[in-house]
């Protein structure tokens, strides 16, 4: 049997072992299992880890940056990010990947216009990371906004972002929990009476469907994407890696 399985905490919103299923079912693929390993600490990790069956693992918050110190080697991506979502094993080796940024570029691209050069990034957690790259990569510069700016960084406080800075931020994307299931009250302060329909709102956020994040910003005529095909993509590269 090869087994795979997602490591996070909490993990009652997860996708992934509802699709890997299933897509074991439509694919006829056979001797496959994928399971779910609520992790209350990245100290639980080696108990997991210590299955001989283990031939892949999938990561999601909180332990995308905390996963690297149980790695043999990483990407070249990984190794830019700072940050791992997926980690191949082969006959006990531990490679780390970043399918973050390949789901991230993907399903962000259709939707973005010439216009949208400069993007507000909502969090500075592992996804946060592999967004930063992506944009890094086409050429938007970006501020990272957070509840608690860190000592000696460029970070943004929510209540520095006014409505001038809102007019000129054209991209804003949400790589936080805010508004996900089961807190769908939920949402990101900032001065929506400012969004208009030059924006392009991007929320990581895939349940529900459309957080009031999402909401807000479509009312007042912003492009507005859920993290949803950004999940399928991943999953999808994840495979991918595990069977390459």
């Amino acid at each position: 049997m090869r087994r795979y399985g997602l490591i996070g905490y909490p993990l009652s919103h997860s996708f992934s072992q509802k699709y890997f299923t299933e897509k074991f079912v439509r694919e006829g693929i056979t001797g496959c299992s994928y399971s779910n390993f609520p992790l209350a600490s990245i100290d639980e990790l080696p108990a997991v880890l210590a299955d001989a069956e283990l031939c892949g693992l999938n990561i999601t918050i909180p332990y995308k940056e905390q996963v690297l110190a149980y790695l043999d080697e990483l990407s070249s991506v990984v190794e830019a990010v700072g940050a791992c979502n997926c980690i191949r094993i082969d006959g006990g080796r531990r490679v780390g990947h970043n399918t973050d940024v390949v789901g991230f570029e993907e399903s962000l691209l259709p939707k973005l216009g010439s216009h949208h050069r400069q993007a507000l990034v909502l969090g500075t957690g592992g996804a946060a990371k592999a967004v930063e790259y992506v944009l890094g990569k086409l050429g938007i510069s970006y501020r990272l906004v957070t509840r608690r700016p860190r000592d000696g960084s460029n970070d943004l406080g929510y209540n520095e972002v006014d409505a001038a800075l809102m007019k000129a931020y054209t991209l804003v994307v949400n790589t936080t929990p805010l508004g996900m299931y089961p807190k769908v009250e939920e949402y990101p302060p900032l001065p929506y009476s400012a969004v208009g329909e030059r924006h392009y709102f991007f929320d990581l956020v895939y349940n529900p469907a459309r957080t009031l994040f999402l909401q807000k910003a479509a009312e007042r005529g912003a492009v507005v994407e859920n993290g949803h095909e950004m999940l399928l993509l991943q999953a999808e590269e994840s495979w991918r890696i595990w069977n390459s």
